[in-house]
């Protein structure tokens, strides 16, 4: 259903650099252009400024991660109409469980040194208006623990309104799924998820749902007690 390459190293890579590129500009372009063909979109993993931007200009859809955006980066983004997917808590979950998941020593170091500049790359990029959509590189921490993402997207400077909309409608735009998934409409899915509070009020309040339904079908239901 989607494409999705390594334009750049990760922070779990196991070498030195966070970012260097991975593909030619040329190669980046082939792949989108290639996976336009069979009307496939295609997504970049990219933590470094230099691979962010050549995803970018080759027409990615979205870039995941995006640790080191910089300001020519935001721009080229705000240009093109490129998704960013931030995956804040990712980065906070392999200082938090690196030990736990006995990862190499200097892997959760640049996993440490990384995060305090992506959270620099985040707020220009949100505050710049760059289209954010929710993900969370879920993997690298417990199930379950996604929800923490909204609370982060808000620390950094997103409304608690825009980082639920992050999740539902931008989320929808940007699988091109809109018709069917991203609200509360006649005609689409019925994926709801309800908390006992206000999350407008408090974004915390959906790291403890209540209630969930896919499909029309319930599958949590602690909404009575």
């Amino acid at each position: 259903d989607v494409i999705k390459f390594t334009a750049t190293a990760g922070v779990l890579s196991e070498e030195e650099s966070v970012g260097a590129p991975q593909f030619s500009p040329e190669e980046m372009k082939a792949i989108v252009e290639e996976a336009a063909i069979w009307g496939r979109k295609v997504a970049a993993h990219a933590h470094g400024a230099e691979g962010i931007k050549m995803a970018v200009r080759a027409g990615v859809a979205s870039i995941e991660h995006g640790s080191l955006l910089d300001d020519e980066g935001i721009v080229l983004m705000k240009q093109k109409g490129t998704y960013l997917v931030p995956t804040v808590f990712a980065g906070d979950a392999v200082e938090k469980f690196g030990k736990q998941y006995n990862l190499p020593e200097k892997l959760i170091e640049k996993a440490m040194s990384i995060n305090v500049k992506k959270r620099e790359s985040y707020k220009k990029a949100i505050k710049m208006g760059v289209k954010i959509a929710f993900g969370t590189d879920a993997g690298v921490f417990p199930h379950g623990m996604n929800n923490v993402e909204f609370r982060l997207l808000v620390e950094l400077g997103m409304t608690p309104m825009q980082a639920i909309q992050s999740a539902t409608t931008v989320a929808a735009d940007l699988l091109g799924h809109s018709d069917f998934l991203g609200s509360l409409e006649s005609g689409k899915y019925a994926d709801i998820v309800a908390v006992k509070e206000d999350p407008l009020k408090d974004i915390s309040a959906l790291e403890n749902i209540s209630f969930v339904m896919k499909g029309g079908v319930v599958y949590k239901d602690e909404m009575k007690k």
